[in-house]
């Protein structure tokens, strides 16, 4: 991996391991999101993500998905959530996005999961911007975010998913190569 691009790292002052709590924290930064929220959780067939992947996926992302469906912050920011019962078209798009790895976007960048280390994608902005998983720790409680810019910069989140969007929100994080976002919320 050349560190040419590689912007640096951020770390919450905490970090949320907590689904339920993280689900708050994000709520609390994005007022909007409630609205969206599913009437009751849905259930998912994560095994079939996650056998495919042969990896389980992290609790707050789960948490995310089961309560809410897939949407946009600010029109910015795609988070990618699966649908009831289409579980085995998320995992066929995390697995083949190999489209961007190819590209000069990703050359700085870790090898796509499953190589040690490997990224895996949760979200994109309707830029180009990457929004993925570092799978570097063998817990998925304990992965960072990788944001890998449309410009070429890339950078570190110390915290899960669900904790990145409170913050980039919230302002608490810098959005490093990103422009900032609002906290509207829409359904992609």
């Amino acid at each position: 991996m050349i560190d040419d691009d590689f912007i640096g790292t951020q770390a919450p002052v905490r970090r949320i391991l907590d689904p339920d709590e993280a689900i708050a924290t994000l709520e609390g930064a994005v007022p909007g999101l409630v609205g969206h929220r599913r009437p009751e959780p849905v259930r998912f067939d994560w095994s079939v993500i996650e056998d495919g992947l042969g990896v389980i996926l992290p609790a707050d992302f789960k948490c995310l998905a089961e309560r809410y469906p897939a949407f946009a912050l600010d029109n910015f920011l795609r988070v990618s959530l699966p649908d009831p019962g289409r579980e085995i078209h998320r995992f066929r798009a995390m697995r083949n996005d190999r489209d961007w790895w190819d590209s000069d976007d990703a050359a700085d960048l870790r090898h796509p999961y499953p190589a040690p280390g490997g990224l895996l994608p949760w979200g994109e902005s309707y830029e180009g911007d990457r929004f993925l998983w570092s799978s570097i720790e063998h817990s998925p409680q304990q992965w960072q975010v990788t944001v890998a810019s449309r410009n070429g910069g890339w950078w570190h989140y110390e915290g899960g998913v669900v904790q990145f969007l409170a913050e980039l929100c919230d302002g608490t994080l810098e959005p490093w190569a990103l422009p900032p976002v609002s906290t509207k919320v829409t359904e992609s």
